[in-house]
This record gives C-alpha cells, structure tokens and sequence, in this order.
C-alpha cells in the first residue's frame, strides 16, 4: 500500500507539470489549428528567467516567477503577432519548419546568454520543508505543485466556459470570418490565447524544474513528452490534456519504481497501443 501511495503522489504532482505545460499547445493546436512545437521554448524562456532574477539578481522565488511568467507573456505577443499570425492556415510542413526553427532560435540565444548548463531554480525554505503524509516525507513543493495544476484546470474550464473571452475564442475558432463580421477581434482574441498558453507553459516550467530540469535544450529534449499529452487527451481538449497528463504521469512513474531499466520502453509502448486503437485521443473526435 505504501508503495502504491508512493507512486500516487509523485505520479500525480509530475502529471501536473505536463498539464500545465502541454495544455497550452493543445489549444493552439486544437482550437488555433497551428503545430507549435516552440511552444516548450516557452517553457525554457520562463524557467531561465526564473533561473537569472533569482540566482544572479537575487530577487525572491515568488517575484522570480511572477516577472519570469510575465516576461514570457511579454515575448510571446509579439511572436504571436509577427510570425505566428503569418503562418495560421498554413501546410503543417510549414509550421513545423517555422516553430522548429523558432525553437532553434531560443535553444541558441538561451546557450549564448546563461550557457548550457543546468539552470536551477532556487526555491524559498516554505517549499523546502517536508511535511509527514503518514506514509512518506514530502516536500511542500510537491504539494503546492498539485495545488497550481489543480488551480489551472478549474480557472481554464472557467475562462472558455463560463467568460465572454471564452465565447468570442469558440466563435472565431468554429467562423472566424463570421465572428469578424459581428464585431469580435479576432486577432486579439488570438493573441491573448497564445500568450495564456505561454505563459501556463512558464509556469509548469518554473514549478517543474526539479522533475524536468531546465538546461538550454529543454525544447527539443520534452517536446515529444508534451505532444504525447496532446495526442492522447485529444487536440483542444483542456479536459483531455488534464486526464492524458494524469495518466502519462502515473504510468512512467510506476515503470520507474517497478521496472527501472525499461520504465521509457513500457510508456512509449503504451502509448503507441493506446494510439492505436484511439487514435483520436481521449476527448478527440473520431475523423
């Protein structure tokens, strides 16, 4: 039983993290119909910052992050307007070389600015400490992980669902031409939503930088991690991403307490059968 409470807790908290970063690539993939695969640039951007204000600056964890995600938002608007508003409706080949090579980009200005080295992420003492679960010591890190992936999917559902952003965004995405023609700014709308989605992605990379490390080729080494997610929670899909996270988070954590040598075996195996026969994904339309 311990051991199953074990890979519960350390399963779920590593889910959290590949919700908050992937949710914002299966929207823009799902809803902005554009194949971003910069978008874990967004979460190196952010961890880096993170890294520079609190190691080199000196400035505390909380206000770290916050200028850290902010100056993420800061940068991703301007993208979003001047390279991916030039590629929207374009080939899939297209995109993939543009945001590839947009990752490239980051990849190197990130390389050139702090080398490429571990970037850590110093955390305050209150996330340090261990608090008794009966079972095992956690950090408080852990903890406050789960809470913010909690918090994000509750305030996701209720900024599309429940929010007039959230309508006017569903509306440019099923018409956009439509949606024009009775008054929504769409290239507004547009550009809110790619900054939201990156600025979740620097914070899933901020709070996850003990399970997934922040280093300069952080893109390219988890990019295929977070496309998982989208693929199996099914494009667009905020629940979907949410549940495939969950489950990509427990699985690998199971084969990596049980089967340590073939833990990256087992969950690509997985992953393709369940690909295979669903390949829509969870929340994804049959085609």
């Amino acid at each position: 039983m311990s051991l199953l409470l074990n890979i519960a807790v350390d399963g779920i908290a590593y889910g959290m993290i590949l919700f908050m970063i992937a949710v914002g690539l299966s929207v823009t993939m799902g809803l902005m119909r554009v194949v971003n695969l910069a978008h874990g640039g967004f979460a190196l951007i952010g961890g880096a910052l993170a890294h520079w204000l609190g190691r080199e600056l000196g400035l505390p964890f909380l206000a770290a992050a916050a200028l850290a995600i902010a100056g993420t938002v800061a940068l991703a608007m301007p993208l979003e307007r001047l390279v991916y508003r030039r590629i929207y409706g374009f080939g899939e080949l297209q995109q993939v070389l543009a945001t590839i090579g947009l990752t490239f980009l980051m990849i190197a200005t990130v390389n050139l600015w702090l080398g490429s080295s571990l970037l850590a992420i110093p955390l305050p003492e209150a996330l340090q400490r261990s608090i008794d679960l009966g079972f095992r010591q956690l950090t408080a890190h852990r903890l406050t992980v789960i809470v913010v992936g909690l918090a994000v999917i509750l305030g996701l559902w209720a900024l599309l669902d429940r929010t007039r952003f959230g309508i006017r965004l569903r509306a440019a995405v099923d018409n956009r031409d439509t949606a024009s023609a009775l008054g929504i700014d769409t290239g507004r709308i547009y550009m809110l939503t790619f900054a939201l989605g990156a600025g979740l992605a620097a914070l899933g990379g901020i709070l996850g930088a003990e399970l997934l490390p922040i280093d300069a080729y952080y893109p390219l080494r988890y990019m295929v991690l977070f496309l998982i997610v989208v693929a199996i929670g099914g494009l667009g899909s905020i629940l979907g991403s949410f549940a495939a996270a969950l489950a990509i988070g427990l699985v690998e954590t199971a084969s990596r307490y049980l089967l340590p040598d073939l833990a990256t075996i087992v969950t690509f195996a997985l992953v393709i059968l369940f690909l295979a026969l669903r390949p829509q994904g969870l929340m994804g339309r049959a085609s």
